[in-house]
């Protein structure tokens, strides 16, 4: 039984796993957009980009994946992620990347915009173009800056991806769950927890050695 619910929970781990990844690809980046556009001078861009950060930053994800995975269908009659296990994971996915790019933007923001002005202005002195102040000068000291807040970030990620069992997305808690009703046993849904303690362990391990890393900014 211990070998037939670990293969189990491991499957479910996979698509966790997944989750998590495919969902830092592309809300790292996204984020950091969505950081320029918050701090944008350009108030038509500026004002609705916070707005949308603001609705994000302050509704549930759990709501955020029903009207995700819901909506389109209810509002248009027609689903957009399409059917199945990968219609659901792909909504999933879409709710995980939206939610965590806004909450990465503003640990950029706060970031960006922790660097004094002196520094800007030093490279314009040295006829450096906004580009090349902000690649050469500034990310670095950005990044050493932002890594504490966005390593919190990212491990919650790690536990939040069990919200996406709410749309029948069939990561390792729904796979744990599935015991108590098909065995009557709900040891398999504590050993998930042994699961995510090693994840977050590992994670906690790669951001302390990255920040390390990042010392010789003292």
């Amino acid at each position: 039984m211990f070998w037939t619910v670990t293969l189990s929970l491991l499957e479910g781990f996979l698509t966790t796993v997944k989750l998590f990844g495919l969902t830092l690809l592309l809300a790292l980046p996204l984020g950091l957009i969505i950081s320029f556009g918050s701090m944008s001078s350009f108030a038509p861009l500026r004002m609705p980009v916070r707005f949308i950060i603001w609705i994000i930053r302050g509704t549930p994800l759990l709501l955020q994946l029903l009207v995700i995975y819901y909506g389109p269908g209810i509002l248009f009659h027609k689903t957009l992620w399409g059917s199945g296990d990968a219609g659901r994971f792909t909504a999933a996915l879409v709710a995980f990347v939206i939610n965590y790019a806004c909450y990465f933007s503003e640990i950029y923001r706060g970031g960006i915009q922790s660097i004094p002005i002196g520094q800007y202005e030093a490279g314009q002195v040295l006829g450096l173009t906004k580009g090349q102040i902000f690649f050469r000068v500034i990310l670095l000291q950005v990044v050493k800056r932002i890594v504490p807040p966005m390593s919190n970030e990212i491990i919650t990620l790690v536990k939040d991806t069990s919200l996406a069992r709410v749309i029948a997305v069939y990561e390792i808690i729904w796979s744990g769950q599935a015991f108590i009703k098909s065995a009557g046993i709900i040891w398999p849904l504590f050993y998930t927890g042994a699961f995510y303690l090693l994840f977050s362990g590992l994670l906690t391990l790669l951001f302390h050695y990255i920040e390390k890393r990042l010392d010789y900014f003292r």
